[in-house]
C-alpha cells in the first residue's frame, strides 16, 4: 500500500481521521444534506464534504454524490502515492460499492413521477443512466486520470471496499496491472432508503442521542447507523514500490472471500463462514492464529451481526483470541466503503503502534466473550486482520502487516 485516500465523517486526511478514532468520538448526526423528514430515523454518519476543489461545476452536475466521493478519495490516494511514470495501460481501477448513485435515482423517481416543487410528470434526466450506474465511480476515475487497465466495479454489499482491494491484489499477482487504485464508496444517505433500512429494523432507533447510536458489541446495541464516505488506496508490488523508493505505508498479506449460503440478510448463528474465511486469509499469508495482534472487527452495531462474528472469532482463536475494535462507533456503517474505510483504519493502527477504541463501548455483552477495546492501547507484534460480512451473506477478510 503506497497511497491512502478519504472522505469521511472525520474528514478528509489519515491524520483527522486517525484523531477521531483514537479519541473514541462519535460524529454521527442529524443529516443535513438532504431532507430527511420523511424517513422515520434521520440521523447517520455525514460527510462535510464538497467534492468543487477537485470537480469542476460541470463534473459536479453530471455526477452523483457516490461517483464524487470516490473521485474524490482516489485522488488523494494517488498524491499520497506519489507514482509519477507509470505506464498508464498498466494501471487498474476496483471500485466497491453497495448501491450505486442512489441520489440520483431518488432524484430522478421524482422528477418522473412529479412529485416535488415544479415537478413534470414524466421528465426524465438524459444522462440518469450513465449517473447512476455503479460503475460510474470506477469509469469516472480511469477516465480522469487515464488509467486505461482492468476498470472494475464489484457489489457485494458491505463487503465491497474489502473485495475491491483484495481483487486488486490479485490483479498485481496475475500481472494484470502494475498499479490498483481500489476504492470503496457509497452515498446512502437518502430518505427512501434510510426509511427501508428502518422498516427492516436494521437501524438504531437512539433518535435522542445519535452520537450514541452506534455501540458495537455493547449489551444495550439496538441497530447500525447508515453512513457515508469513500476510501482509496494504491497498490503496488512491493518490489516495484521499493524500486521507485515509494513509501510503503503497509502490506496486504492475506485476503479470502467465501458466501455463507444462508440467508439474505441473517448471518449463521455460529460464525461459520465468517471463521473460515478469517482461517482462508491467514492461510494465505501463511501465518497462524499465533501472529495477528488485532482484528478490526465488521461489527455493526446490530444484535445478531455483532454476536454472530464475535462466536467466529471465539471459535477460530479459542481464549487466546486478540483484543477486538470496530471503528463504526465513530463513522458509521457506510455499507460498500466500509471495507476500504476499515482497511485504512487498520494500516494507521500499524503504522502507529495503537489500537484504537470501539466508541460508545460501555457495557460489556457476557455472550460474546470478546476482548473488545474500550480505551486506546498499545498494538503488540503480529498483523491487524480487517473482517467484513455483508447481506448476502458475503465475507471479505485482509490481513495487513509492516513493511
Amino acid at each position: 500500500m503506497t497511497g491512502l485516500g478519504l472522505v469521511t465523517p472525520a474528514g478528509e486526511t489519515c491524520e483527522t481521521f486517525w484523531d477521531s478514532l483514537v479519541a473514541g468520538r462519535s460524529l454521527v448526526r442529524n443529516v443535513e444534506h438532504i431532507d430527511v423528514s420523511e424517513s422515520p430515523v434521520g440521523f447517520g454518519g455525514e460527510c462535510d464534504f464538497d467534492p468543487r476543489p477537485i470537480l469542476s461545476e460541470k463534473e459536479v452536475r453530471r455526477s452523483d454524490r457516490n461517483t464524487q466521493l470516490a473521485i474524490v478519495a482516489a485522488e488523494h490516494a494517488i498524491a499520497d502515492a506519489n507514482a509519477t511514470d507509470v505506464d498508464l495501460d498498466r494501471v487498474a481501477t476496483v471500485v466497491g460499492t453497495g448501491f450505486g448513485g442512489l441520489e440520483t435515482a431518488d432524484h430522478g423517481a421524482r422528477e418522473f413521477l412529479g412529485v416535488g416543487a415544479g415537478g413534470m410528470k414524466g421528465r426524465m434526466n438524459p444522462l440518469f443512466v450513465p449517473t447512476a450506474m455503479p460503475n460510474a465511480g470506477s469509469s469516472g476515475i480511469a477516465m480522469r486520470h487515464g488509467f486505461r487497465g482492468p476498470c472494475l466495479t464489484i457489489s457485494t454489499a458491505c463487503a465491497a471496499g474489502a473485495n475491491a482491494i483484495g481483487e486488486a491484489s490479485r490483479l498485481l499477482r496475475e500481472g494484470s496491472a502494475d498499479v490498483v487504485v481500489a476504492v470503496g464508496s457509497e452515498a446512502p444517505l437518502t430518505p427512501w432508503i434510510m426509511a427501508a433500512f428502518a422498516a427492516a429494523h436494521a437501524l438504531s432507533e437512539r433518535s435522542d442521542d445519535p452520537a450514541a447510536a452506534s455501540r458495537p458489541f455493547d449489551l444495550n446495541r439496538d441497530g447500525f447507523v447508515i453512513a457515508e464516505g469513500a476510501a482509496a488506496l494504491v497498490l503496488e508490488r512491493v518490489p516495484d514500490a521499493m524500486a521507485r523508493g515509494a513509501r510503503i505505508r503497509a502490506e496486504l498479506v492475506g485476503y479470502a472471500r467465501n458466501t455463507d449460503a444462508f440467508h439474505l440478510v441473517a448471518p449463521p448463528p455460529d460464525g461459520r463462514g465468517a471463521r473460515m474465511c478469517m482461517q482462508l486469509a491467514l492461510t494465505n499469508a501463511g501465518l497462524t492464529l499465533s501472529d495477528v495482534a488485532h482484528v478490526n472487527a465488521h461489527g455493526t452495531s446490530t444484535p445478531h451481526n455483532d454476536a454472530a462474528e464475535a462466536h467466529a472469532i471465539r471459535d477460530l482463536f479459542g481464549d487466546d483470541a486478540p483484543p477486538v475494535t470496530s471503528i463504526k462507533g465513530v463513522v458509521g456503517h457506510s455499507v460498500g466503503a466500509a471495507g476500504a474505510m476499515e482497511a485504512i483504519a487498520s494500516i494507521l493502527t500499524l503504522e502507529y503502534r495503537r489500537i484504537p477504541p470501539t466508541a460508545n463501548y460501555e457495557t460489556p455483552d457476557p455472550a460474546l466473550g470478546l476482548d473488545v477495546v474500550a480505551q486506546p492501547r498499545a498494538l503488540g507484534d503480529g498483523v491487524v486482520v480487517s473482517n467484513s460480512f455483508a447481506f448476502g451473506g458475503h465475507n471479505a477478510v485482509l490481513v495487513f502487516a509492516r513493511h
